[in-house]
Formats: C-alpha cells, sequence, structure tokens
C-alpha cells in the first residue's frame, strides 16, 4: 500500500475528519491560556482545562450516547432535556425532604426513584413510536413540551437546593484523583460498546434502521427494538440529569438540561452516523460530544460575545459537518486536485507514411 493510498484510507475514517477539528479546537485556546494543557494536582485531586472538558462534558456523552441509539433505527428523540430536568427534579425533591440528606439509603431511594421515572418516559417514547406509528420527533415532542411543565410541578416552580455529601459525588465528587463522572461514563460506554459490538445487538439496531419491514419480514422483533432504544435513550438522559443536579446541589426544572437535545443530535452526526438510520459509531459519538464541549470551553476561552456565541458555535458546527461530507470534499479537493496536476501530454503523432517499412523486389 502506498503512501497516498494510506492517507486516502486515513482520511476516509469516520473518526478522522472529528478528532481534527477536536484538536484545532484544543490547540486555538493555546495562545489565549498558554498553560491549557497543564494538569496539576490539588489536595490530590487532578485539575486542569482537560479534566474540565471531560467533567462538565460527561451529561452531553451519556445523552449523545443514548442518541445514537435511536438515531441508528431511524428515529430521534427530542425528550432527553425534559427527562434530564424530571430527573434531577424528582430526586432532589426527594432528597430535601428527608431528615437526614447525607443517610445513603436515603439517596440511593431518591436516585432509584429518578431513573424509574426516566424508564416511564422512554416506555412511553417507545410506545408511540413502535406500537403506535408516530412519528418519532412528533412523539418525543409531547414530553420535550409537557415534561418541563411536570418537573416544574415537582419542584413547585422552585429551585430545590440540597447538602448532601453522597449525591454530590455523581456530579462533582472525586474518586481515584479524577472526577466521579469520568468513571459514571466510562462505565456506561464501555457496557454499550459491549452489547452493540460483542453481540448481535448492534447488528439487529443496524438492520432495523435500514429497513425496518425487512427486517419485520425476515424474524427480527423491530418494534421490541425500537423500544428498547427509546428507554435505554432516556436511563442515559436520566444519569445525567443525576449528574447535572449533583454537580450544582440544586435542581432547576425550567433550566436543567435545556436544548441539551440539540447539542446531542450534533454530537452524533459529527461522530459519523446519519440520521437516515443504519451504521452508528458510539466511539464517533464521543469525539463528537468532545468537540462540542470543546467548542462551548474555547468559546469562553477566547472571549466571544456572549449574544454571538451560538452564531459561532453554529458556524464551527457548519464547517465540521461539511469536512466530514465526501461529495463536499469531491468537490473542493478534487477541484484542487486538477487544477495543479500537469496538463496531459498530447498523444503522440501517427507516424509518416514514408517511414513504413518498404518491401524489396528481388
Amino acid at each position: 500500500m502506498t503512501t497516498t493510498s494510506r492517507w486516502r484510507a486515513l482520511t476516509r475514517h469516520n473518526l478522522f475528519w472529528p478528532i481534527v477539528v477536536l484538536v484545532a479546537l484544543l490547540l486555538v485556546n493555546v495562545p489565549f491560556t498558554p498553560d491549557f494543557f497543564a494538569i496539576h494536582m490539588t489536595d490530590g485531586h487532578l485539575y486542569g482545562s482537560l479534566v474540565s472538558i471531560v467533567l462538565f462534558g460527561s451529561p452531553l456523552i451519556l445523552v449523545a450516547v443514548g442518541m445514537t441509539l435511536v438515531i441508528a433505527t431511524g428515529g430521534i428523540d427530542l425528550s432527553v432535556g425534559a427527562v434530564v430536568a424530571i430527573t434531577g427534579a424528582l430526586t432532589c425533591s426527594y432528597i430535601s425532604d428527608q431528615s437526614d440528606q447525607d443517610a445513603l439509603a436515603g439517596v440511593l431511594l431518591a436516585m432509584g426513584l429518578g431513573l424509574i421515572a426516566a424508564v416511564v418516559c422512554g416506555l412511553w417514547n417507545g410506545f408511540l413510536v413502535a406500537r403506535m406509528g408516530i412519528q418519532p420527533i412528533i412523539a418525543t415532542l409531547i414530553i420535550m413540551v409537557a415534561g418541563r411543565g411536570v418537573a416544574q410541578l415537582i419542584t413547585d416552580g422552585q429551585i430545590i437546593t440540597i447538602n448532601s455529601e453522597p449525591y454530590k459525588l455523581i456530579g462533582g465528587g472525586y474518586w481515584l484523583t479524577l472526577p466521579f463522572s469520568i468513571f459514571v461514563v466510562a462505565a456506561v460506554v464501555a457496557v454499550t460498546v459491549a452489547l452493540t459490538r460483542r453481540t448481535a445487538l448492534g447488528l439487529l439496531v443496524e438492520s432495523v434502521g435500514g429497513n425496518a419491514e425487512a427486517s419485520r419480514l425476515v424474524g427480527i422483533r423491530s418494534r421490541r427494538i425500537k423500544i428498547m432504544v427509546y428507554v435505554f435513550c432516556a436511563l442515559c438522559a436520566g444519569i445525567a440529569g443525576l449528574m447535572i443536579s449533583s454537580n450544582t446541589s440544586a435542581a432547576d426544572g425550567n433550566n436543567a438540561g435545556l436544548w441539551i437535545e440539540l447539542d446531542a443530535i450534533l454530537a452524533v452526526v459529527i461522530g459519523g452516523t446519519s440520521l437516515l438510520g443504519g451504521r452508528f459509531s458510539i466511539g464517533g459519538t464521543v469525539v463528537g460530544a468532545l468537540v462540542i464541549q470543546t467548542l462551548t470551553t474555547t468559546i469562553y476561552t477566547i472571549g466571544v460575545p456572549t449574544q454571538t456565541n451560538l452564531v459561532f458555535k453554529a458556524a464551527v458546527v457548519i464547517v465540521v459537518c461539511l469536512l466530514q461530507s465526501p461529495k463536499f470534499r469531491a468537490k473542493v479537493f478534487g477541484a484542487r486536485a486538477k487544477a495543479a496536476a500537469p496538463a496531459a501530454a498530447p498523444a503522440a503523432a501517427a507516424e509518416p507514411a514514408d517511414s513504413a517499412p518498404k518491401m524489396e523486389v528481388s
């Protein structure tokens, strides 16, 4: 294999351009923060910009991983932000009513109630999509709209604050010098990869996304697969809700997880998963989520005005998506290659007639 063919194979990998953009965004921060890549230890905990990116990006990674499987089946889930708010509101509300907020049993029960509520939301979405045949964007829009109202009802329209050390560990605590949320994300990603790449589940999800009717005809329970991925997506959003409310020690039914569904969809797309369904990439989604979080960090680092940061963010996302498009790369880089290529040599002129060999007659 030649160097050129290796380079072409490398650039065609679904993770190449997202990683290139991620590295570029990280390097942009260096002129504004010279010690951006520095990691130091304080009180037995690791601190630094890179650690903060992974820490604050953990909820987005979780939501994006669940969203990946939903999109792989040809669906979409707009309710994850509301599920984040419901889970955090229910958990913090239960903890705040306890006489001893540091009681481990009470915290675990509160977390269990929050995750059960998330699973119920996932079952509802899956039922509407798989059983009732409602379009995913409409079915999940119901909880996206109503879920915020449910979270507000749970909190009585107030921000519930708590002071629980065991609960603080999930989103704001440290373990083995690293933020505990990193280990939670690593565990969820590892389990997801193991189930989708080491078993037949990943192929079943991709087949349902490629052609649900054909999958049903060959014996695949496509409805059951769809319900399962919506439940998993809601469960991931529920864990993210625990992280967000734990990190702030508060539950805000109105703002918790606001627009996280859009960032999750962008992360999935940046990671190389098609919105049409079919093949998906968990690793690509993780890189895409890190790109989104790094972009957010970069916006604040370089001092982009608050009123224009969404426009800046959208511009960068458009560039990433264009770089990932094979047609766009073929038109741009292909046109440059043709312009730089030397002119083809003219066709060799035919030999003159008198130069042909002559037959001698004796």
